[in-house]
């Protein structure tokens, strides 16, 4: 069975210290976190519990996130930003 989630916390969870985070999370669970499959949901959850820093450089391309499932998301995040 799937737990709904709570998508007021997940908005919170976006609320990050740095803006350029910010200005990738909060459009993206706005517009398109519904029309994600629930496993790609969870692993947007899971990403949000990374440090600041360590996102930044997989966003910016400054670093590799190892993590196949979240590196997956990450693409998907920074697709839908260039669209």
């Amino acid at each position: 069975m799937q737990e709904e989630i709570n998508k007021s916390r997940l908005l919170w969870a976006c609320r990050r210290g740095m803006l350029e985070l910010d200005v990738l999370f909060m459009p993206f669970v706005k517009e398109a976190f519904d029309d994600l499959k629930y496993s790609q949901q969870l692993t947007f959850q899971r990403l949000l519990t990374h440090e600041d820093p360590d996102l930044f450089a997989w966003f910016m391309g400054h670093d590799k996130c190892v993590d196949p499932d979240l590196a997956d998301m990450i693409h998907v995040i920074l697709q839908r930003v260039k669209a």
